[in-house]
Formats: structure tokens, sequence, C-alpha cells
């Protein structure tokens, strides 16, 4: 397939890049530097869509507290220029502990939201629901904390899941999950929590 990917310079959209093509998919990563601004250059959003199969967008802020809405912003660029460009197939990552997820997470995490992530939460939410509004062929995946650590292959997606303390999953397993969405319609439309 030929896949743009969003925030293909972070941590796991590096990650995303690598093992979608080591799956024999054409990827293409929109950078600022090269194509543009994604939460303002409707121009560049829309050339670099044209011919693609799937868009994944692995965009977030970091480690920065503050979201400067960057999550929303770019949602609802990105969104209406799949529309119109006939781009069917979009991935997003988001984050545990966003939207109804957060009724899941066990009690520390609950309170780390709470204090340090709730500004980033909050915009997350918007674009999430921005996705879910779309007749887009969508699937929102909602990953636990984040390490670098290695691709294990063991990997946990519901619904819902138990979890218990600080669950947490590698940018190199996460992002196996979601190349493996390219081609599968198992989570279409859905929200997917994912652990290990």
């Amino acid at each position: 397939m030929n896949v743009l990917v969003f925030g293909a310079t972070g941590g796991t959209g590096r990650q995303v890049v690598e093992q979608a093509r080591a799956a024999g998919h054409a990827v293409t990563a929109f950078t600022r530097a090269a194509h543009g601004d994604v939460t303002a250059d409707r121009d560049a959003v829309a050339r670099a869509l044209r011919g693609q199969d799937a868009v994944i967008s692995t965009l977030g802020r970091g480690n920065s507290f503050r979201s400067q809405q960057l999550m929303s912003r770019s949602m609802d660029v990105i969104l209406p220029a799949m529309e119109r460009e006939g781009v069917r197939r979009l991935v997003v990552l988001s984050s545990f502990g966003v939207g109804d997820t957060y009724d899941d997470a066990p009690l520390l995490p609950k309170i780390f939201f709470r204090l340090f992530l709730r500004h980033i939460y909050a915009d997350k939410e918007i674009a999430d629901d921005f996705v879910r509004a779309s007749d887009l062929d969508w699937t929102l995946v909602y990953a636990t904390k984040l390490t670098g650590g290695p691709r294990t292959g063991r990997i946990r997606a519901g619904e819902r899941l138990e979890l218990r303390g600080m669950p947490k999953i590698s940018r190199a397993d996460v992002a196996e999950f979601i190349v493996k969405q390219l081609g599968d319609d198992a989570w279409l439309r859905k929200t997917v929590v994912i652990s290990t």
C-alpha cells in the first residue's frame, strides 16, 4: 500500500515508518521540513494525500505538557483532505486515558493524567471525536505508557483491558500493531486499547 505517515519523526512514528517499509509498503513521511505545517497548510496536506491508500497519524507533543491544540488542529486539516482526495483508511494513535478509556485506568495513571496531561488529553479527545464523526475507515489506537523497549510481539488488544499499576507498551510493539491494521479490518471504525 501507499501510506502517508504524520508524526513520522517522533519515536513511535520512526518505528511505524521502518516497520511499514519492512512490510513492503511504500511510505511517505509528512514532515514540516519537507511538506509544511500539518495544522495549517491544507494545500500541502492535500498534495501529500494524492495517490495514497492509507494514512497513519502518530502525531503528539512528545514530552511537553502543553497541547497547543496540535491534535484537534491537525485532524481539522487531515480529515477533510482525506475525504476530498478519496483516501479512506486512517489509523490514529491516541493515548490510554483519553475519553472513555480514563474509566478503566488504574489509580496511579489516573492521578498522573489529571495532574499533568489534562490539557494534552482534552485536545486528543476533541481530535478523536472528529475522527469518529468522519465517514472514513478509521481505527483509534489507545496505547498505554510508551517505552523505548524492544519489539516483543506480546500485545494485548481489546475494547477494554484489565490493567494494573502503570501499564506500558514499547513504541516498537505499538508500531507493529498499527502497521498490521493496514491489512486487517478487525478494528475498522472501532477504538482499541493496547498494552503488554
